[in-house]
């Protein structure tokens, strides 16, 4: 911690934290949104054409259904994993990767 005494007018936005960044998460998004937009990015990645892809969204799918059956959280590894898969197959802009990257803000990765 610091002794660092600021005399100056203290107003507006202030960055807070590691290298001034201010970080908010909202983990803990409902099941069924997460659910909803892994569902999404299988039928995306279908239209795209990408069976390799198809297979890691079906991974996220799956275990986001067997999480909920199971009433415990969705193994953020293996949720990671495969969307960090599935981004590496993409380009940038392409509306599966802003799935993909929509679907672990949502599950909090």
């Amino acid at each position: 911690m610091s002794t660092f005494n600021f005399h100056g007018e203290i107003s507006g936005p202030s960055n807070f934290g590691d290298g001034g960044k201010i970080e908010i998460h909202h983990h803990g998004a409902h099941p069924a949104e997460a659910l909803r937009l892994a569902t999404e990015l299988v039928r995306q990645l279908r239209a795209e054409d990408r069976p390799v892809l198809v297979e890691q969204a079906e991974v996220v799918r799956g275990e986001l259904v067997r999480a909920d059956q199971e009433q415990r959280p969705a193994d953020p590894g293996r949720v990671r994993r495969a969307l960090e898969t599935i981004s590496m197959g993409l380009t940038t802009g392409s509306a599966g990767l802003a799935l993909a990257q929509e679907l672990g803000r949502v599950i909090g990765l």
